[in-house]
């Protein structure tokens, strides 16, 4: 658990340090007078990102299904710690013009590649390491993870700007949390490498090699999964990514607000929404999933236009923070379950590949570019459009969570399914009942099949056994 989490807080932290520096790095790279024009090109880096996510979820999720979750998120750092290095030494657009711009470009689709894979990959191992009882809560280490290394990159940009002057953050200060990102990922490779497969794993790996697994072939005959995936991420994607990674630029752009408040809001609004996730994600193992699901995408619906009106003339400390923390709260409807509820749909063979592409597909799509979108509308003059947006998004989730099954008590091994405490009793995969006539199933319908065999055995050996009782008595009959 401690390796998952403490990786997957490094990677995300490499991700998001690009956002939180953005605004002392983008004069480097662009040349040009308009800052948001500047912005909006950083940004839209930062959007090509994401469509490296997809390829990330499609290779790395194949990896992870077919070698293992382990092997999976030692590449991923590895990925990682190279494209935060590449960024660190980017050269500026004064020493080789837009050549520093494509150092970047190239940085961000390495990373991109690598957190698609990344999100698979703990997500998976987080949910399928965690008892059935408590995979809520397991899981829900995702995003304290995530947003940690989010707050450890705020708390280096808020040291680093009362430590050094504006001209030295823009001229050299931002590549130092890039070359720590790069040590960062050295330690979290050595603490990878040692990490225990999951059971569900394992006993996918003992029953044999399994060509299928981690195929779109496979991926396929769970379709219907995968939308759902896509469905349900909508929503919290983009409203992830407005009230964390777009809030600091939105405060200061809109709101007038000075940077450093700016970031010291963010900062103290992410400290509180790290502390959430690990109890929303234990009440979801009482309650079930979808009543916080839904509750997130309610609120979201009808809370943004306000929440964020509000923020936009919020040019003090305490008015801000207040309003970033009932955004964050609502968002964490999503964010402590997601992952529980992504890795349930699927079973072992196409877990990791189920969860990573779909989830990264609508990343791309949307959460990638809510950033890009939000400056886009602002630089048209319609910048309460980006309000709307958020809200519709938010809305199509929402009737996918209506309409969707509860995942809470669904099995991901034979542990779980052969449970002996009826308080902990899981039901079999609902995946089990797609699978092709002859294909290889999962945990809940080889147990089935098992059970059926031995029963049939069984009766067998009766008609064998009455038969032979038989012809001994008319042997010996007078």
């Amino acid at each position: 658990m401690i390796g998952g989490s403490l990786g997957n807080l490094v990677e995300w932290y490499d991700w998001f340090i690009y956002a939180s520096f953005a605004i002392y790095f983008a004069d480097s790279f662009f040349p040009g007078d308009n800052p948001t024009t500047k912005l909006m090109n950083t940004a839209g880096i930062f959007a090509v990102g994401f469509l490296m996510r997809p390829v990330g979820g499609w290779v790395l999720g194949r990896a992870a299904d077919r070698h293992g979750r382990k092997s999976a998120l030692t590449l991923t750092v590895t990925m990682m710690s190279v494209a935060a290095l590449l960024i660190a030494i980017a050269p500026t657009y004064d020493q080789a013009g837009y050549g520093g711009a494509l150092v970047l470009l190239l940085a961000r689709l390495l990373q991109g590649m690598s957190i698609g894979g990344e999100y698979a990959a703990s997500a998976t191992y987080l949910t399928e390491a965690s008892a059935r009882h408590r995979r809520g809560l397991g899981s829900s280490f995702q995003y304290v993870s995530m947003t940690c290394g989010q707050l450890l990159g705020l708390g280096i940009l808020i040291t680093l700007q009362h430590t050094l002057t504006k001209g030295q953050l823009e001229s050299w200060g931002w590549r130092i949390p890039f070359l720590l990102g790069t040590v960062f990922a050295v330690v979290v490779y050595w603490l990878r490498r040692r990490l225990t497969e999951t059971q569900a794993f394992q006993e996918k790996s003992v029953d044999g090699p399994d060509d299928g697994a981690g195929t779109l072939k496979v991926l396929w005959q769970h379709r219907r999964q995968a939308g759902l995936v896509m469905a349900l991420t909508l929503g919290g994607t983009v409203a992830y990514y407005t009230y964390t990674t777009y809030l600091t630029k939105y405060l200061i752009g809109s709101a007038g607000m000075p940077k450093n408040t700016a970031t010291l809001v963010s900062f103290t609004a992410l400290a509180v929404f790290a502390v959430l996730q690990p109890f929303a994600g234990a009440l979801s193992d009482r309650i079930g999933r979808r009543p916080l699901l839904i509750t997130f995408a309610v609120g979201c619906t009808v809370g943004t236009y306000p929440i964020m009106t509000a923020l936009g003339s919020a040019s003090s400390y305490w008015p801000a923070l207040g309003l970033s923390l009932i955004a964050l709260v609502v968002v964490t409807g999503y964010t402590s379950i997601n992952a529980a509820v992504k890795a349930e749909l699927f079973p072992t063979r196409v877990r990791a590949l189920g969860v990573a592409l779909p989830y990264a597909i609508a990343n791309a799509l949307f959460g990638g570019t809510a950033e890009y979108v939000a400056l886009w509308f602002k630089n048209s003059g319609h910048e309460s459009m980006f309000f709307w947006y958020v809200s519709g998004c938010a809305l199509v989730s929402l009737v996918t969570y209506l309409l969707m099954p509860d995942t809470r008590n669904v099995a991901l091994s034979r542990a779980e399914e052969t449970a002996d405490d009826p308080a902990t009793t899981a039901t079999p995969h609902p995946a089990d009942a797609l699978a092709p006539a002859g294909a290889p199933t999962t945990v809940a319908a080889t147990a089935e099949a098992a059970t059926a065999e031995a029963a049939t055995a069984e009766v067998e050996a009766k008609t064998e056994a009455k038969a032979e009782a038989g012809g001994l008595r008319s042997a010996g009959a007078p």
